[in-house]
Parts: structure tokens; sequence; C-alpha cells
């Protein structure tokens, strides 16, 4: 599936290159500045292009998304602009039937300026003449268009907002209520450092949690030793009545083998903050509330079935699953627990592949909370996200769950 989306991306790529190069060589400065200098044409519709290869260099998921977008708005806005001419053209026939041939003559001059135009190459340097400059409204308004669109993604892949839920059951939970935060996928340095973590425990001290839950994804590939440290030294301020617990997802452990730290060494790291892991394995707090922490869906030495878990478990628990992907809701509810904690989906990220993945069924859930039959479903967009600096579907967030019983 990975070898299909990352083929369909390099297709899309290159022909948005194609596309963006024809379209950039359309400005009107392009023209007044090359002249008849067709190597400089040629250079100055390249210029954006070779800007957004330097950056590239240093983000290049981001870069892809950019030109992505951009070629998306553009065409869109092409296709709106021919829709228009269409529409314009067939009300100047109509309007000016008596002078069909002079019309037809001005229509025929305006499509064959306007096919020169879509080449950087054919324009007035054949005929020894600069054209005047003028202004490509379509591009400028792509341009603008994606630049506030993808700002508004960045915001909200950055800026992380508190999100609350109610859960209500008619078993004892606790002290009667329990107050249980949850945050996922942080991917340590995407969006924020390991010492900037810290701003983020803060934030979740202040809501004096009972329960402290990180299902997955807290670091990633290109999360370096040193920010694994400084996270987990922001990680050790959590304070919570009843503890922090963690699950692994699917980035945690590593894809490529090429990180200056090993698996046993994150875990001893987590550990070190304070933090209790959890793989297949079962906490009980306050006497009536049970925590299963499941290992991650793609975890190569298997996991347990969720019926497994539950052994064991008084029917009078309130029991909690953290999994990271939001998959196998249906065991999860015939097993009877009573709410699941998810990530990994990061809310559908950028639009539209929320309703896709939704299309596909990728994930039982992309983000929000549902109910099957006595287990309630939450599923996180994350505090950050992979690699991706944009949020265009979503938008950063910790979750306060608050668990009413009786």
């Amino acid at each position: 599936m990975w070898l299909m989306i990352l083929a369909l991306a390099l297709v899309l790529s290159v022909a948005g290159v194609v596309y963006l190069y024809r379209r950039f060589g359309r400005f009107g400065y392009v023209e007044f500045l090359a002249g008849d200098r067709r190597w400089l044409r040629r250079l100055l519709a390249a210029a954006p292009l070779l800007a957004l290869g330097i950056y590239a260099a240093f983000r290049l998921v981001n870069a892809v998304i950019v030109l992505l977008h951009l070629a998306a708005f553009w065409l869109i806005l092409d296709f709106i602009s021919f829709l228009g001419k269409c529409v314009l053209g067939r009300n100047r026939k109509a309007s000016n039937a008596e002078t069909e041939g002079t019309a037809e003559a001005e229509d025929a001059a305006e499509a064959a300026a306007d096919a020169a135009a879509d080449s950087p190459e054919s324009d007035a340097s054949k005929s020894g003449t600069r054209k005047p400059y003028h202004v490509y409204a379509t591009g400028v308004i792509a341009i603008l268009a994606v630049a506030v669109y993808l700002g508004f993604g960045w915001f909200n892949a950055h800026h992380v907002s508190r999100t609350a839920y109610e859960v209500k059951t008619e078993k004892t939970v606790a002290d009667g209520d329990l107050r249980i935060v949850l945050f996922a996928d942080s991917h340590i340095g995407t969006t924020f450092s390991g010492a900037e973590l810290a701003d983020y425990v803060r934030r979740i001290n202040e809501e004096k949690p009972d329960i402290v839950v990180i299902v997955g994804d807290f670091v990633d590939d290109g999360t370096t030793k040193e920010d694994l440290v400084a996270a987990c030294r922001s990680l050790s301020g959590l304070k919570a009545t009843y503890g922090v617990y963690y699950v692994y997802g699917n980035h945690d452990k590593g894809y490529y083998n090429n990180r200056a730290y090993t698996p046993e060494e994150l875990a001893a790291e987590i550990r070190g903050a304070g933090v209790t892991i959890l793989e297949d394995e079962v906490a009980r707090i306050a006497d009536s509330v049970s925590i299963i922490g499941r290992k991650d869906r793609g975890e190569r030495s298997g996991r347990k079935d969720i019926a497994e878990l539950v052994k064991g478990i008084a029917a009078t628990d309130f029991t909690i699953v953290l999994n990271h992907q939001p998959n196998d809701y249906d065991s999860e509810s015939a097993a009877g627990v009573d709410l699941v904690l998810s990530g990994h989906t990061h809310g559908g990220q950028l639009l539209p592949l929320g309703p896709i993945g939704r299309l596909f069924g990728a994930n039982d859930r992309t983000y929000g909370t549902e109910a099957r039959k006595g287990t309630t479903f939450i599923v996180t967009s994350g505090i950050s996200d992979w690699e991706i600096d944009f949020k265009t579907g979503t938008f950063s967030e910790y979750v306060v769950i608050d668990v009413v019983g009786k």
C-alpha cells in the first residue's frame, strides 16, 4: 500500500512540476524581464520551482505537499477561468451576431495568444518585440489562496487545542469520577522539541488529572537521542493521582534502525520519567479501574486478542483500553470494555485524506467519539504529527475525558 502511495505521489509531483513550470511562464514579469532571451525566460519560469527544490532538500514531504496543493489550486482556477471564457464567449456571440465574422476572428486571435502564453518559450521572442507587462490574475490568486490555506494548516498543526469529553457509566469509578488526560502522536521533533514538550506538560498538570495516558508515537525515526532525553525529562514533570501510562505506536520502535538509540534505550528513558509501559498488560488502579495497554497492531511479535486480555478482570471494574491504532472495534466492544482510546490517524491530517481513509475503511474511526453497544471509543487527532507541518483536515490537541460514575 505504501509503495502505491509513494508511486502516486511521485507521478503527481512530476506532473505538478511540468504544469507549474508552464504556468509560471505566463507571468508578466517573465515576459517583461526576459524579452527575447529564451534562456532567461526558462530560468525565470523555473525559479519558483528551484526555490521549492531547495526547500525539499530540508523538508521533502512538506515541499511535496506545497507543490501538490499549488498545482491542484491552480488547475481548479484554470478550469473555472476556462468555463468563464466559454460563457462570456457565448454571450459575446449572441449579442454581436451581425458581426460574427469579426468576433470569431477576435476570439481566434485571443485563443492563439493564450496558447502562446502557455509556453515560456513561445512568444514575442520570435518576433523580436517585447509584450507590455501584464498581471496574470489566475496565477496570483492561486498562489495567494494556497498561502492562506496552508498558513491556516500550519497554525492548526502548531497550535495545540484542548478537547473535552464526558463519559457516563453505571459502575463505581474511583471516588465517583475520574479525569483522564490523553495525548498521542507527539512525534518529537516535528512541530515541537523535547524541551518544548514541557509547555504542554504544564498545561496538562493544570487539568489536575487522575490519569495521564500516552497512546503511541511518542517519538519518530527522525527524533534524535538528545531530543528523546529532553522529552522524557519533560515527561517526568507530569503529575497524576494514579500515574502515567503509555503504549507503543507504529513509529516508536523505528522502521529503519538508523536512530542513535535502541528500542530498549527508549523504554529505559520512558520508564525513567516515571511512566508505566503496557504491552498487552493490565494495570489496576483505585480498586475499581483496569487499564489495558495493547501492543501496536503492526507489532512484529504479534499481540494478544482483547478477549484474552480481559480475562481475570472483575466485571465491576471500569475498563480502559489503550490501543494506538483505532482498529478492532468490534472485538473490543464484544469483550465488554468500557472505554477505548486511540490516536494514529492524526484526525485525517490533510483534506481529502480523511474522507478517502473512511471510504476505504483504513481505520474503524478517523477522529472523535462514538459508542458501540456499551463501549465508548475516542480517537484523538494528536498533539503533533509525522513529518508534516500542516493540518488542513483537523487540528492538534490534547484530550480531557471526565468519567462520571456512581
